[in-house]
């Protein structure tokens, strides 16, 4: 018989051991900028929805130099995300055989498109939840993944253009034929990665052999689930899906390793509630990402539990079948601290567990790997929703200490980052990153 066992004591609350005393969690009130991995290490807004100011977002700083260096990040982040368009602009559309008018038209719609990210942050205080119908969010990620793709399929043809410079043939950089193709093939490359990334996921089984599992685990599966960012892209129709696919799936045990949602708890309200149907022999367990720092932590921790979702932020619960055991701990995610919250802490983690039981970490993160090798047999994390696009997976690469996608050995660890089960909103689109929902055999290291 399967039997979980907690950590003794209150959850909600851990004990400080410099003071000797019980230490309440922190409440926040920080409307702090904060790092995105698809915003190229530029910080967006949190939601103003739940009733955040700005006066501590950045340490030790006047509220108007506060207010001074936020609109700067914030001009930084709407500038990242402009500079294939104004690519597009220039190489592309100015040098078409087109009337002025006609440019003026379709760079207006160009530039409109561009700033998607500018209009979520206007629909809902955050470039994180953009607040519009499910038909919008999914045009404005077309319009966007095309302007990607057109210019760096531009980028190539002028490379190729200046090249054939060197042969002083007479011909134009780039023929306005190439042009047009280019165009085409971006929308429909924009069009595909879109599907891809909305999809329902398919199961992706993998073993793990860890040294020192008990016989009595020797075929323990294990399903995780990642970056679900239900939003209006993600809606309860689509999470119904997963949670039925997932419940399909006869795992022993469910993990979501962070980034549920994308939203309020208010807006959000009906897109979680299929996330209550999730079964598991021996429960789901879950702990934060960063998104959901981003909009109201304490609610929705409240709120994840009322789905039956078991919290193990910087704690852990052991497994058993029998008199064998496996610790099951997780983390904070590395945000935590500058949302007023208590940041990862894996000794708080693993105090009380049994020191002769192999530990499976979740975290959402997976840049600090090296960190938790000597301590955990197995890290799961998710976040970078596996780098999306075959070929800029490698920027989020080093985004994140050179984990992306799939499993690493890092030192006695296994490390295994998820490709995600959905993805943010903001950037759904996929080539050759599918969704997954990993199913992890466990087995006994030779």
């Amino acid at each position: 018989m399967i039997g979980v066992m907690k950590n003794a004591g209150n959850w909600p609350t851990r004990r400080d051991p410099s003071r000797g005393r019980v230490a309440a969690p922190f409440r926040s009130r920080d409307r702090n900028l904060s790092l995105h991995p698809l915003a190229g290490g530029v910080r967006a807004p949190e939601s103003r929805n739940i009733g955040l100011d700005s006066e501590r977002s950045v340490p030790n700083l006047p509220s108007a130099a506060n207010s001074r260096v936020t609109d700067r990040k914030l001009g930084m982040f709407h500038l990242n995300f402009s500079i294939p368009c104004l690519y597009v602009l220039a190489r592309f559309l100015l040098p078409l055989p087109w009337r002025r008018r006609s440019k003026i038209a379709v760079g207006a719609l160009l530039l409109f498109g561009s700033q998607y990210h500018l209009w979520s942050r206007l629909s809902s205080g955050s470039v994180f939840s953009p607040e519009f119908p499910q038909a919008v969010v999914v045009a404005f990620n077309w319009a966007f993944g095309a302007i990607l793709f057109l210019a760096i399929i531009q980028i190539a043809l002028d490379l190729v253009g200046l090249a054939r410079l060197a042969f002083r043939r007479r011909t134009p950089i780039v023929s306005t034929r190439a042009r047009y193709g280019a165009a085409v093939t971006a929308m429909v490359l924009a069009a595909v990665a879109v599907d891809q990334a909305t999809r329902v996921p398919e199961p992706k089984d993998i073993e793990v052999a860890i040294r020192g599992l008990p016989s009595e685990f020797d075929g323990y599966r294990l399903l995780q689930i990642t970056d679900l960012h239900l939003s209006r892209l993600f809606q309860g129709n689509w999470a119904r899906a997963v949670v039925e696919r997932a419940n399909a799936l006869d795992a022993d045990l469910m993990v979501v390793t962070g980034d549920l949602i994308d939203g309020s708890v208010e807006a959000r309200q009906a897109d979680v509630e299929p996330l209550r149907a999730l079964r598991a022999r021996d429960g789901v367990w879950m702990i934060p990402g960063n998104h959901e720092y981003y909009f109201g932590f304490e609610a929705w921790m409240r709120r994840f539990g009322e789905l039956g979702l078991r919290d193990l932020t910087n704690r852990h619960t052991v497994l058993r079948r029998g008199d064998a055991g496996i610790v099951l701990a997780g983390l904070a995610d590395l945000r935590a601290p500058a949302n007023g919250q208590e940041g990862p802490d894996l000794d708080a983690a693993l105090a009380g567990a049994p020191t002769n039981a192999p530990v499976i970490l979740l975290e959402h993160q997976p840049r600090n790997a090296p960190e938790r090798a000597g301590r955990a047999a197995l890290q799961l994390s998710g976040h970078t929703h596996g780098g999306m696009i075959l070929g800029l997976d490698r920027l989020f690469a080093l985004a994140n200490n050179g984990f992306v996608s799939g499993a690493y050995r890092v030192g006695e660890m296994t490390l295994y980052v998820s490709n995600g089960t959905g993805l943010w909103p903001g950037f759904a689109l996929r080539l050759g990153k599918p969704p997954e929902l990993t199913r992890i055999t466990l087995r006994p290291a030779a």
